[in-house]
């Protein structure tokens, strides 16, 4: 497995390093290994696992810098990419917003590593194929899965003495099931860090029971509803706003957090007050990495130069609090840098879903949207279509199960509009809590699945 412990790594980059002959030097080593199992039809198509590492080192002469990156460790490989590093440098274009590197730095303990995961091999990923598949077959119903897990590490230091170090895993599992006539279809999609958290036989049974009570849909005239939405509904809307915060957008006019005329929105209250939304890189249900940047994704945040993740107040009873910003924009501003969120969360109450269906005399239960485009960046208008399981709730109980509609709304609006926010759960790298939101805009019907 290509995992390098912090010593390995730190050996490499110091290593690297003493190659080195221009101002600035960065480097990051990263590695992981991946594997998966895909099936369709009730029958698994692919399964697979790939293992990688490889160093990057970037060189700087002043406001120029150099790329070059190798998979090939020996010594003569590792000088031979410096050398390469500095001649792309000399060549390139002086940066007039280069920063010059960080200092050393100090960063959270965060617990992103699970053994359980890490200890993943194809016959767990074929049991857990099976576990899903199974029960599809007995119920005459079809079974389409992925399932992805990865481990792996980043670690990234400099001339200037920074040195980070971040080892992470992650699973997600995701599965659609269709009745035999294909007017049915049922969806879920859990990530986790732990595996042994993760159940596919259950997951499966959620969107079995979906796929069997969506056939037979009903239309329903668009316009607008009371929705419950699913995490799964909600969350790449979220995930658009949140990676909308960005300072320097807000700055130059081009964000939902600019103002006419100029400046910000930054301490007004934009949204229901009920709206809470934090980053906290030590949360147990959704642990992140300690730091930005190093080309480490999930295991080393993304952009951010090496600056700390630390727990941060993006929204608070709905009013804007922060936003992120490079360290460029953040020192022609006089603020702090602040890397963008690597995973979020929006903070709810206590209800589960079924609660808030009991609750609900007339609405709209959505499993999840997709085809999501941008309409209007600046108000963060987009539209999309339901699928996968999209339902009639009257007094307090699903009814019928309706054909999908087309929708156009933001999120910033959608945040508005909350009447009640459930428990929150893990959707696509960030907790969510189901929400019930009044006044959602459906504007036309679809006759797909």
């Amino acid at each position: 497995m290509a995992i390098l412990t912090k010593d390995e790594a730190k050996t490499i980059i110091d290593k690297v390093l003493g190659y080195s002959k221009a101002d600035e030097t960065s480097v990051s080593v990263n590695g992981g290994r991946t594997g998966n199992i895909r099936y369709a039809r009730n029958s698994v198509s692919t399964s697979g696992e790939t293992n990688n590492l490889s160093v990057a080192v970037t060189a700087v002469y002043g406001k120029r810098s150099g790329t070059a990156t190798i998979n090939e460790l020996d010594d003569a490989s590792l000088e031979k990419t410096v050398r390469r590093a500095e001649e792309i440098a000399r060549l390139a274009p002086e940066n007039p917003e280069y920063m010059t590197m960080l200092g050393p730095q100090k960063y959270l303990d965060t617990n992103t590593y699970a053994e359980s995961t890490a200890k993943i091999d194809p016959n767990f990923r074929a049991q857990a194929a099976f576990d899903s598949i199974d029960p599809c077959r007995k119920k005459n119903l079809t079974a389409a899965g992925y399932m992805e897990d990865t481990t792996g590490f980043v670690a990234i230091g400099n001339s200037k003495g920074l040195f980070g170090y971040n080892r992470a895993t992650s699973v997600d599992f995701s599965i659609t099931v269709r009745t035999a006539d294909g007017l049915g279809s049922g969806y879920a999609n859990p990530d986790v860090n732990d595996v042994s958290k993760l159940n596919t036989k259950a997951t499966t049974e959620i969107a079995m029971q979906k796929a069997l009570a969506s056939a037979s849909a009903r239309a329903l005239e668009p316009g607008k509803y009371t929705v419950i939405l699913e995490p799964t509904a909600s969350v790449e809307l979220l995930q658009n706003m949140m990676r909308s915060m960005d300072g320097r957008s807000a700055d130059e006019g081009r964000s939902f957090l600019s103002k006419k005329g100029g400046g910000t929105r930054l301490g007004e209250k934009l949204f229901d007050e009920r709206v809470t939304i934090i980053t906290d890189p030590l949360n147990a249900d959704l642990p992140l990495p300690a730091f930005g940047g190093g080309g480490g994704g999930r295991f080393g945040g993304g952009g951010g130069e090496g600056v700390p993740q630390e727990k941060m107040t993006w929204i608070e009873n709905g009013v804007v609090k922060n936003m992120f910003f490079s360290r460029f924009w953040a020192q022609k501003k006089g603020v702090a840098p602040v890397p963008a969120p690597a995973g979020f969360i929006l903070q709810g109450g206590t209800q589960s879903l079924a609660d808030m269906i009991k609750s609900t005399d007339k609405g709209i239960l959505v499993t999840r949207f997709w085809y999501i485009r941008a309409v209007d960046p600046q108000t963060q208008l987009y539209t999309g279509l339901t699928r996968d399981g999209t339902f009639y709730i009257e007094n307090g109980q699903i009814k019928f199960p309706v054909k999908n509609f087309r929708f156009n709304e933001s999120p910033v609006i959608m945040l508005n509009n909350v009447e009640a926010l459930g428990k929150p759960v893990r959707a696509g790298g960030n907790l969510i809590p189901p929400m019930k939101i009044r006044d959602f805009t459906f504007t036309s019907l679809s006759d797909a699945v």
